[in-house]
């Protein structure tokens, strides 16, 4: 995750989880897309409101980390997107709408995988399930297929 979206993770009103729906996910307009669980979904949805108009999220992976490769998450001007970037819209109950984008590349490394978010103080902020790892590190950022 990107230094940037941390702080304003840290810094955004903490999601708590849904008494009604714990393990609610979310998919995206079309039913695809990663899966967003309900206290993700919140806390994603102030940090949209925070950044303004014409953000989209971009989530990926990248070489590095201590498992091999780890997991990259900021919000990016929507002229940014590439022809080749796969798009999601996902709709928050009672909060705009907003646009995850992933590259082709690393959508093949995160397919079906899971964002959780925990407002816990020790292990707190957005976490990764992704079914496709082999191995995971202790901090939950990096893993191998």
């Amino acid at each position: 995750m990107s230094t940037d979206l941390a702080t304003q993770a840290a810094t955004a009103p903490a999601a708590q989880p849904s008494s009604t729906h714990p393990a609610a996910t979310h998919t995206a307009r079309d039913g695809k897309g990663i899966l967003i669980t309900e206290p993700a979904m919140k806390q994603l949805a102030a940090l949209v409101q925070q950044q303004g108009t014409g953000k989209v999220l971009r989530v990926g992976v990248r070489s590095g980390g201590c498992s091999g490769m780890s997991y990259t998450m900021d919000f990016v001007d929507a002229g940014e997107i590439r022809d080749d970037d796969e798009r999601y819209i996902y709709e928050p109950a009672g909060c705009p709408s907003f646009e995850v984008v992933c590259d082709p590349k690393s959508l093949l490394y995160i397919y079906g995988m899971q964002l959780d978010f925990s407002s816990a103080l020790i292990g707190g902020g957005f976490n990764f399930s992704n079914p496709n790892a082999t191995q995971t590190c202790g901090c939950g950022s990096s893993f191998a297929v």
